[in-house]
This record gives C-alpha cells, structure tokens and sequence, in this order.
C-alpha cells in the first residue's frame, strides 16, 4: 500500500526535481497529483514514465491525501498550506515560510531525524534553505565527534537558486557579451552576473548581513546545535547549478584533517573526492544530478587550536530543495505514517 502524493507547483525547477526524484527513488505512490497556478493549468509534466497534467492549486481539495510537497513561494504556501494541513495533508515546504516557527520541525532527514515527529503541531515539516542544507550534512558527523564551536563559510550560490528567472538572465547576459548590440542589463540581479560575482542574496538586514546569510546561520542553530557561532558570507556565482562552500570549522576537541576524512567517508548522504593533485577535488558542474553532497580539500587550519577547512559542493535543487524533501517524505512514510 503506497501514499496519495501531491506536489504544488510541479511546473517550476524544483517542482519539476520533485516529480523527478520520486520517480527515480521509487517512493510508493499509489496516486499523484501535480498542482500549478491557474496561468499554468494542463502544463504537462513527466512523472517517470508518465505524463501528468496539472491541475489547479487554488481548487484543489487536500481531504484524502497523505502528503503535499510544496514548491511555491511564501505568499501561496501561506495561503494554500494551512488548507491542506487542515485536511489532514502533511505538509513538506520547500519555502522560508515556516523554517522559524517553533512548532515546525526543520530537517535534513541525515542530520535531524528524529525531529520529524513533531509535524503532528501543525501538519507541516520545513525543508531548509538550500545552502544550509549541504552545510550541515558535512558539519553534523564532525560536530557528533569533537563538538563545533565556531563555523565561518563563504558560499558561491548558482543562480539556479533564483528560480527560471536566474537561469535566463545568465544565459541571456553571456551571450550579449559577445554580441554588444544586445545588452541585457540586469533584472533579477542587482548587477551583471555574467563573468562576475555578486556578494548578494536577499534583502539587506540592519545588522549588514543579507537574509541568505541569517538564515545560514539560525537554519544551522536550529537543526544541529544552538551553541554553535556561525558567520557567513553568501555570493552568487555564474554558474547555473550547483552550489559550493568554502567551510571553516573550530572544534572544541581535538580533530585533525585525516580523522575528519575518515569520518566524512563513512557519514551518510556524503562523497569525498579529496586528492592532493590537479582535479582531486569536485566542482559544480560535476555535482549537477547527483544525490550526495561532495566534500573536497580537507585539510588542517594551523590558525586555531582545533580548526580543519573543506569544500562542500551539492546540487542545490536535488539536496538543497527537492531530494531534501522527498528524504523528508520517505522519512515521515517509514517513522510515523507506516504504509509504503
């Protein structure tokens, strides 16, 4: 007996992942429904080997199904999500909606498992931001061994995390370069992002930092350990999928870059490509479509008592959106609803 699966906003990058990745993973689907705004109704959409159409979100009645992962903004999951958590849908949101509501458990199905009981409060079960999510699967088996005191990270976020509109004005920037008499001034972005970087992402917050940098930080706190400082730097690269982070980590016990290499080999959800050579080490572009999260250049920070630096590359709209998401499923089907 398999689950009545819903996903909102199935026509968009994440959405489409979604369908993708359920179908990939086999989760025991016994009926699906994919949800788009009313401009997007009888979109076709594939769903392994079947085409789906899409039907409209704003009608749509929730009573009767198992699950409902939502991959619209925050204004339409507020609105829509408390319809279906009411019906007796849980709720799996891929927005920043509920990520800082006490009673919503926030999950990296590697990292906080156990937390996954806690959407009985509200029927909902936030999925991180993107760039936290790969985060914490590096950080959670070292934390487990010598305790973190301190992270700093400076991420290098495709812009692939902007949405379809990222994506176009990179693609449409890179080749004006090059045919000058069709500038594509920027849009989405606060300046050019074809061959260049833009220290970023979200609004601007009182303090100086950007909101993708809090939520690094109180995403981090919550899902791992509160005691944990962390400072972040978040930059968006022209790359179109795949996100990096550049990590630096303090413990509080001692933990050298061989113990850490042995323990990020044997953690779950990661893959170490870690050789001192030319190429010993993963980028983006090999990362698109992968389900781990890549950690290269391991090594020892001599600047700090107990410091180690690595490189953490994932595929940020597979682990930092829609695998999350579907792990988070399959976690609440196998934990707490028991039918697949």
């Amino acid at each position: 007996m398999g689950y009545k699966i819903v996903v909102v906003g199935a026509t968009g990058n994440v959405g489409h992942e979604m369908l993708n990745i359920l179908a990939e993973r086999e989760f025991p689907v016994d009926e699906i429904a994919a949800l788009a705004s009313r401009r997007s109704l009888g979109t076709e959409v594939s769903f392994g080997d079947r085409t789906l159409k899409t039907t409209d979100l704003d009608t749509f009645d929730f009573t009767g199904w198992d699950m409902a992962l939502f991959a619209v903004g925050s204004d339409a999951t507020k609105k829509y999500a408390p319809k279906a958590a009411a019906a007796g849908c849980v709720v799996i949101d891929n927005s920043s909606l509920y990520r800082y509501d006490a009673d919503v458990p926030l999950i990296v199905p590697e990292v906080n498992p156990q937390d996954v009981h806690g959407y009985a409060k509200k029927m909902i079960i936030a999925n991180p931001n993107c760039s936290t999510a790969q985060m914490v699967v590096a950080l959670k088996p070292l934390h487990d061994r010598a305790t973190i005191k301190r992270v700093v990270v400076s991420t290098y976020q495709s812009v692939s995390g902007a949405g379809k509109e990222g994506m176009d004005e990179l693609w449409d920037q890179t080749k004006s370069i090059y045919n000058p008499t069709d500038s594509k001034p920027a849009t989405k972005f606060t300046k050019q992002i074809a061959f260049n970087v833009i220290p970023h992402i979200d609004v601007f917050l009182d303090s100086g930092e950007t909101k993708e940098e809090w939520k690094m930080v109180a995403e981090t706190k919550k899902i791992l350990d509160p005691k944990i400082k962390v400072t972040a730097t978040c930059v968006r690269v022209p790359v179109f999928v795949g996100h990096s982070e550049s990590i630096n980590i303090e413990f509080e016990n001692p933990l050298d870059a061989d113990e850490a290499r042995d323990i990020l080999r044997e953690s779950p959800g990661i893959m170490v490509i870690d050789k001192r050579e030319d190429g010993g080490y993963v980028t983006p572009v090999e990362c698109v479509g992968d389900y781990a999260t890549f950690i290269s250049r391991i090594r020892d920070d001599s600047t700090v008592e107990n410091g180690i630096n690595l490189w953490c590359v994932s595929d940020n709209l597979r682990k930092g959106a829609a695998l999350n998401a579907v792990q988070i499923a399959e976690l609440l089907g196998r934990e707490v609803l028991k039918k697949g």
